[in-house]
């Protein structure tokens, strides 16, 4: 059976600006001894940096500790030695570490001890007080898994003491079993007067570097000066690759799998560059994708087919078709290229749309498609569909929820003045496509890691680990099934297993180390696309293991307790989506300015595995925006994706409130303080403030309903009954004091997609769209009535009414539910009729007892969007998590 497609792959590029501030060099103190230590066993890497410092003073004084750490590493052990007693980090669950982490913001510390520095880079900070003419040593060790790029591994070791140092010794051993066909050093610490001092040793499976610079050598070279060494050692390797199976290892009850054959041909590619000329592009942004572009088309191979759309509020095609690569053809579409100018606003969903259709509408035998979409991510019309961002405001978490769920890569491309060099580096990553469906499968393996790969492309490689089921087996096999260019192929192997006494206990250490540390990351990759049970099973998973192996992880916090009096800090991993925080406006105000992130989906034609949304029956191309059942092959499915934001946000003093609880007001003054359970960002960290919408929930036998905030813009759950297969959505936009659309689905087939200009009802191939104004439409189980300013919908035995207001010359919609089955529990926001509480009298701070847990609350006065005049009402304002039991995110949906 042909396949027109083999694989797909969405490429999601992120442009943002990130700067490395120096080590500030410290006064009086004498750092006489830097060391760091990094042992690499089959691509695990361990480091461990150690600092001996003493205080030149005949006082005592406060000694910084700062090292920088590659931000795909977990650190797990960090320890400080002073007057012969050890005090050491522990790594415990984010809220056992709320405590210490509190007492360190009320004396105003820094309590987060890592911060982003630029493209690859944590900063790892601490201090402590020392004694007069005392020394301390830090020691610090983090691991990680190399990846393998372009046919390399890189371990990047950074060094900046800033100040010369009498014992600075960097060692590096990298052990691999295949043996090593390929070692590099590069870096600012391997160039000029400093290339002598690193020294290289290769012997059978085994490599040496080392760096011992002499203090002179320390002050004179070309990246440093007085004070001292401040640079990057950069190690790429490869390993032989005899066996096109892979490599297994295998050693106390552990195996890792390395898959990464060459033996087999090229994929040809189908591929569509998306490229943004919106104004937003203006200056050196445009420039520099042009010149990556033109880069990129003499690189395309000769049986590849490729096409080229502009977009900014409009749609511009190169060609209608895919052309061959020709001469010809690569000398026309760069001409083409080299006109692109910014102009216009940014209409992402339509160029993306085109994109697909323009894949759909040329299949070729035995290949794989690539959409690879460059923009700045900032839409101002339309619905952005895709997402490739050049800009601060990037919501990573969705952007990689994005990746996974398309079986594509996410990847940050940085605003410098190598910007086309990293869109080019991207691309040459997914340029050669070998394999297709990918699986990996071990018969006696438990405790696996990923199995499943979409596309496995040339010089990258697929890694599995997991435990063995029986220690005493005697072999372990190893089954590779995947698709070649049209053909099915299998790689089989059958590894003899050998005894534990044979393997050092080092090896077996890092066997079961790198095990955990790969299961963690994909783990945590996973939370972004699961939710429910399984979401809260897989965080407990990923928790208990980081707890284990002591790694610091987005789920847990490492204290580090100082000897004076008990002191504190604790370390927090960095999220993605708190890095780049936006500058308060005057006056202490925070601006406005929320992540944005949208999503692609894509169904109806072989070859777009895992790509899901809405695809038309025959002869129907699909509607925009509108989900519904999957289309068969040729008709590729259209649905716009969720516009979806987290968001954080920092009283003018400083103190954190929970994203999902700040209200929209310009001056937080009169704003209860809300602490916030996990602290993922630093304590001092400005983030963007957040719009909310309001909801208002009746109370049993009290005068004032409680009403509470949800953060827009989101795409939220509002009602569902699986069992009459009914759902109501509604999407919220910033600035909006409600909703701007609202759809409702019905057994699968009934869909009414409502806006502020019209409304659209779907059944099947039909369709009807009525504008806002006197209209009637009647089918089995479906009653829809519409009105100047207000619509009435009965579907089964649920009834419910749009309404259409209008405030500051914006429209914007609110639902209200008239009917509803009875006995029947339904879910979403507005499945909760009604509440329950008791006010506390006697409280300085008003405070209701709400489902068993005292609340604290303010009076404020809001409208009543569910009735047409929209009065307004006196209520208690809570948190939502008092009144709906669940966080937001249990109510967000990821399509209208």
């Amino acid at each position: 059976m042909g396949r027109a497609a083999l694989g797909s792959i969405l490429c999601c590029l992120f442009l943002i600006s990130a700067s490395s501030a120096p080590v500030e060099k410290q006064e009086n103190v004498d750092i006489y001894s830097f060391h760091i230590n990094s042992t690499v066993s089959s691509r695990y890497a361990t480091t461990i940096i150690t600092s001996r410092v003493a205080n030149k003073l005949s006082e005592a004084q406060e000694i910084q500790f700062e090292v920088k750490i590659p931000k795909n590493a977990f650190i797990s052990k960090f320890r400080m030695m002073i007057d012969g007693k050890t005090y050491d980090g522990v790594v415990k669950e984010k809220e056992a570490a709320q405590r210490q982490y509190s007492e360190a913001v009320s004396r105003g510390q820094s309590a987060g001890l890592i911060k982003s520095v630029g493209r690859t880079l944590e900063d790892f900070k601490t201090s402590v007080t020392v004694a007069a003419h005392s020394k301390v040593t830090f020691e610090l060790t983090y691991e990680e898994l190399l990846k393998r790029r372009l046919g390399n591994y890189e371990l990047l070791i950074n060094a900046q003491p800033m100040q010369p140092v009498t014992d600075f010794k960097i060692d590096v051993h990298i052990q691999e079993n295949p043996g090593i066909s390929f070692l590099e050093v590069k870096g600012s610490l391997n160039s000029g007067d400093l290339a002598s001092a690193v020294k290289t040793t290769r012997a059978n499976n085994d490599a040496w570097i080392t760096f011992y610079p002499t203090r002179a050598q320390q002050t004179t070279c070309s990246s440093c000066g007085e004070s001292g060494l401040n640079g990057d050692m950069l190690i790429t390797y490869d390993v032989n690759r005899g066996n096109p199976k892979g490599e297994l290892k295998i050693s106390n009850g552990y195996f890792v799998h390395y898959f990464a054959p060459s033996d087999v041909p090229r994929v040809p590619k189908n591929v569509v560059f998306v490229i943004d000329r919106s104004g937003s592009m203006h200056g050196k942004k445009m420039e520099q994708t042009r010149l990556a572009l033109l880069r990129i088309l003499s690189d395309l191979d000769k049986d590849d087919h490729f096409g080229l759309i502009t977009f900014d509020g409009e749609i511009h095609f190169w060609k209608r078709e895919l052309v061959k690569v020709t001469k010809e053809n690569q000398e026309n579409a760069k001409s083409f290229v080299k006109g692109i100018v910014d102009r216009g606003s940014t209409n992402i969903n339509d160029a993306v749309l085109a994109g697909v259709d323009l894949i759909n509408r040329n299949p070729r035998e035995g290949t794989t498609s690539i959409l690879i979409l460059l923009t700045d991510g900032d839409p101002t019309s339309a619905f952005p569909l895709y997402c490739l961002g050049f800009g601060y405001d990037v919501d990573f978490d969705f952007l990689t929820k994005m990746s996974l769920e398309n079986g594509g890569a996410a990847r940050r491309i940085y605003e410098d003045s190598d910007a086309d060099l990293q869109l080019q580096g991207f691309y040459d990553e997914v340029a050669v496509p070998l394999l297709t469906d990918i699986e990996l499968r071990y018969p006696g393996g438990k405790n696996i890691t990923k199995t499943n790969f979409g596309l496995y492309f040339n010089g990258s490689e697929i890694v599995v680990s997991g435990q063995i089921t029986d220690n005493g087996l005697e072999s372990f096999t190893t089954e590779v099934i995947a698709v070649s260019k049209g053909n099915n192929v299998v790689y089989q192997d059958n590894v003899m297993t050998k005894a534990s006494s044979e393997v050092p206990p080092e090896i077996e250490d890092f066997m079961e180390r790198l095990w955990a540390y790969l299961t963690v990351k994909q783990l945590l990759e996973r939370q972004v696309l699961l939710t429910g049970q399984e979401k809260d099973d897989e965080k407990k998973e990923a928790l208990e293991l980081s707890l284990k192996y002591q790694f610091v992880t987005p789920l847990t916090s490492m204290v580090v307790t100082k000897p004076q009096d008990g002191e504190v800090d604790v370390a927090d991993k960095l999220k993605e989506v708190g890095e780049y925080p936006i500058p308060p406006r005057k006056g202490g105000r925070a601006r406005r300015h929320p992540f944005k992130s949208t999503t692609l989906s894509m169904s109806g034609q072989p070859g777009f595995p895992g790509l899901h949304g809405y695809a038309g029956p025959p002869g129907h191309p699909g509607l925009r925006g509108y989900p519904g059942p999957p289309g068969p092959p040729g008709h590729p499915g259209r649905h716009a994706p969720p516009s979806h934001g987290r968001f954080m946000d920092v009283h003018a003093s400083g103190k954190k409130i929970a994203y999902a609880e700040v209200a929209d007001l310009e001056d937080y003054s009169t704003q209860p303080d809300i602490q916030i359970g996990s602290p993922e960002i630093l304590a001092t960290m400005r983030s963007p403030a957040v719009h909310n919408i309001r909801f208002i929930l009746p109370a049993i036998d009290q005068p004032k309903p409680l009403c509470f905030m949800v953060p827009a813009p989101n795409i939220l759950k509002l009602l569902e009954d699986p069992a009459s297969e009914f759902s109501m959505n509604g999407k919220t936009e910033t600035n909006l004091k409600g909703f701007s659309q609202i759809a409702l689905h019905y057994k699968s087939k009934h869909h009414l997609m409502i806006d502020t200009r019209a409304v659209r009802y779907i059944q099947g191939q039909d369709e009807v769209e009525f504008p806002w104004g006197p209209n009637q439409h009647t089918t089995d189980d479906v009653t829809v009535i519409v009105r100047e300013n207000e619509l009435d919908v009965t579907m089964g035995n649920i009834r419910i009414v749009i309404l259409l207001h209008t405030s500051n010359s914006q429209k914007f919609l609110w639902p209200a539910v008239r009917q509803q089955p009875k006995d029947v529990v339904l879910m979403g926001i507005f499945g909760k009729l009604n509440a329950s509480y008791e006010e506390i009298q006697g409280r300085q701070t008003p405070t209701l007892k709400i489902n068993d847990k005292e609340v604290e609350a303010n009076e404020e006065d809001v409208k009543n969007l569910s009735l047409p005049t929209a009065p307004l009402i006196r209520c208690w304002n809570v948190l939502f998590s008092s009144v709906m039991q669940g966080d937001v995110s249990d109510y967000t949906v990821s399509q209208i």
